[in-house]
């Protein structure tokens, strides 16, 4: 095969070659990770969980960097560019760097097969490796034990939360969700976990194996007022007077708790000055996680796609203030909890603009919108082709002093911020 010259090409080819685009197990990356030949030259950070790993990698990204680091961030999914998924030294990858990647992993694999995110998270490690880096950040893409990025040694791991989601791969209770979570975590290295209220099967792996765990409100935590809020370690200790980081939203502080914790257990390898901290928080960005939008009407963009996220989604509209309607463009997968998502929401929203989704798991508006009568959602409901088509509907119908609420899933988002930016 002639190796693509373009990262478009590449995703093509790879888009087209593996039909099955979540495939758990470790034995292949593993195969061609040691057929690449590229070791660990830097400390590690995985970070898992079901929400809020994005934001975690966000935040721990901006500290590193604030303390001088060279640091490598992978995530999934993109919203806009693959790019996103491989950040270097705060930069987004440049296509000439994956398209390498990509073609020395195809080099290395042979007749393994890979899938898209497979292929994709060992790139990832080349390119790190040929970057000079200091730190590596890494998302778990799906579950966290059989998941790809679990085949590289994280120094630190995080587990953000555990909820119920992507059922059909992790289990259907909680206790089998955080079992898959807590496969992340190493022995005699700091596991940090971020849920305050974990399930007794991810404490019990992490004993089992011997990891160092600190849990949130057990091991460390955080209190604040209005203005400014602590971090404190359990015997250790506390830290006041500190600004809320710049990403919106009830839940960031268990994300920034986690991330302080996580540089304390660290801070033989990699010390991190508290001016650090404060201005890592302060400058932090992240789209499409409560992305409040400057202009008339109000626009909120959330990528929530599950119960939990939706909850939280929720708590953050009620503490936005008073708008006289609100109006949601809303699209989601198929094989997501719609009606749970749904019934956290529907008291929140007046007009429902809601969206069908493109791909085998897209959800159609029509069978959308039956969702939400079955759950007696109120307002009106309107179909729409494609959440773009559904956002501009909305601008034309929403006063200025309206709130327009974008969620259901990254490919809502993308969608309605790939439409802003062609205007």
């Amino acid at each position: 095969m002639q190796l693509p010259e373009t990262l478009d090409g590449w995703l093509n080819v790879l888009e087209a070659r593996h039909a099955q685009t979540i495939q758990l197990g470790l034995d292949r990356v593993r195969a061609v990770r040691n057929a690449l030949q590229l070791p660990q030259t830097c400390p590690v950070i995985t970070v898992g969980g079901t929400n809020g790993k994005g934001s975690t990698c966000a935040l721990l990204e901006s500290v590193l960097l604030a303390a001088g680091y060279r640091v490598g961030v992978y995530t999934s999914p993109h919203l806009l560019r693959y790019n996103e998924r491989v950040r270097i030294d705060g930069r987004d990858a440049p296509d000439a760097l994956l398209v390498d990647a990509f073609g020395e992993v195809e080099r290395a694999r042979g007749e393994i097969p890979l899938t898209y995110f497979e292929h994709g998270t060992l790139a990832a490690w080349v390119a790190f490796s040929r970057s000079g880096l200091d730190a590596v950040i890494l998302e778990v893409g799906l579950g966290g034990r059989l998941d790809a990025v679990n085949v590289f040694e994280p120094d630190c791991a995080i587990v953000t939360s555990v909820a119920m989601d992507h059922m059909d791969f992790l289990g259907d209770t909680r206790e089998a969700i955080g079992f898959e979570k807590a496969g992340i975590f190493r022995s005699g290295r700091p596991a940090i976990c971020s849920d305050p209220l974990p399930p007794a099967s991810l404490i019990a792996h992490a004993e089992a194996i011997g990891a160092n765990l600190w849990v949130s409100g057990r091991d460390f935590g955080f209190s604040g007022d209005q203005n400014q809020w602590a971090f404190w370690i359990a015997g250790g200790s506390r830290r006041g007077g500190l600004a809320y980081p710049a990403l919106r939203g009830t839940n960031q502080l268990l994300n920034a708790a986690a991330v302080m914790a996580a540089c304390e257990a660290l801070r033989d390898v990699l010390p991190v000055p508290m001016q650090a901290v404060r201005q890592g928080f302060m400058l932090v960005d992240l789209p499409g996680r409560f992305q409040v939008l400057p202009g008339r009407p109000t626009v909120v963009l959330d990528v929530a796609h599950n119960p939990q996220a939706a909850g939280v989604l929720g708590e953050n509209l009620a503490s936005m203030g008073f708008f006289p309607e609100t109006w949601a463009v809303m699209g989601m997968l198929a094989d997501k909890d719609v009606a749970g998502v749904v019934r956290l929401l529907k008291d929140r929203v007046d007009h429902w603009m809601v969206a069908s989704l493109p791909g085998p798991r897209g959800l159609g508006a029509d069978a959308l919108a039956a969702i939400l009568r079955e759950c007696g959602a109120g307002g009106d409901i309107h179909e729409c082709a494609s959440p773009r088509e559904a956002y501009a509907h909305t601008r034309e119908r929403a006063a200025e002093g309206d709130r327009i609420v974008v969620f259901g899933s990254f490919l809502t988002v993308a969608d309605v911020l790939a439409a802003r930016k062609a205007q």
